[in-house]
């Protein structure tokens, strides 16, 4: 891969701001685990939250066990993001939100990408309509936007029916993989002018765009990336330049 080559695919942030901004997207969708920041907030909240206990501890054995066959390839991505919603079946929604925020708040590990931040900004400053697509549970996606003021209702994220205020387990949505564009056409039903991804699970999502960003991108994606010429951009402290 030549300089100028490499320069297009691995920008500066500065670059990378600017030229998502040059194109003036009128709808955007951000992935955000990964993507709008390090690390995987839905699965480091699975694992804090059952050490919180706030599931009992009946559910907790049982989905620890069932996180090993996930692991395992015995569980596939969907089954396991909407059981990681459905396990708070029968707890009052206000104390899910609160452990999220907590979590979000003080004991997530990962950090959000400055420039990633910046962006979501200036876009909405041009008018942008702005969309999280998240296959983590809807708390904590809720919890993590408020650092990028993107209102509840442009978060499209693992998500169960709240019946008088209680968690239930019947699911409304799991937006990952083909999950991600399907939810993106019933909802928003217009077309995504750029959409920013960190995973496979993010592929469907960014073929659907006008404008596809494969930010701090899995092996795997980043090889797809180039396939299909995508951008590709590794926020600053990842490694990647």
């Amino acid at each position: 891969m030549d300089s100028a080559n490499t320069e297009t695919l691995y920008p500066t942030a500065t670059h990378f701001v600017e030229s998502v901004l040059r194109l003036a997207p009128q709808v955007a969708a951000f992935d955000c685990d990964g993507t709008l920041w390090s690390g995987d907030a839905g699965e480091t909240f699975f694992d804090w939250e059952i050490k919180r206990g706030v599931v009992s501890a009946e559910v907790a054995r049982a989905m620890r066990a069932r996180y090993a066959e996930y692991k395992a390839g015995k569980v596939s991505e969907e089954e396991m993001c909407g059981e990681m919603v459905t396990m708070h079946n029968g707890i009052p929604e206000s104390d899910v939100m609160a452990a999220a925020t907590e979590f979000m708040t003080s004991r997530f590990p990962g950090h959000v990408f400055p420039e990633m931040k910046k962006l979501v900004h200036q876009l909405r400053e041009q008018g942008c309509d702005i969309w999280a697509v998240s296959s983590s549970n809807e708390w904590v996606i809720r919890a993590g936007m408020k650092q990028f003021d993107i209102s509840e209702n442009r978060i499209l994220a693992a998500k169960v029916e709240i019946d008088n205020g209680i968690v239930t387990d019947r699911l409304v949505r799991i937006p990952s993989g083909p999950g991600k564009p399907e939810a993106l056409r019933e909802v928003v039903r217009k077309e995504i002018g750029a959409a920013f991804g960190n995973s496979r699970w993010d592929l469907e999502m960014l073929a659907m765009a006008k404008h596809a960003f494969a930010v701090n991108p899995n092996a795997d994606l980043e090889a797809a990336a180039q396939q299909h010429r995508w951008n590709i951009y590794f926020p600053d402290g990842t490694g990647r330049r």
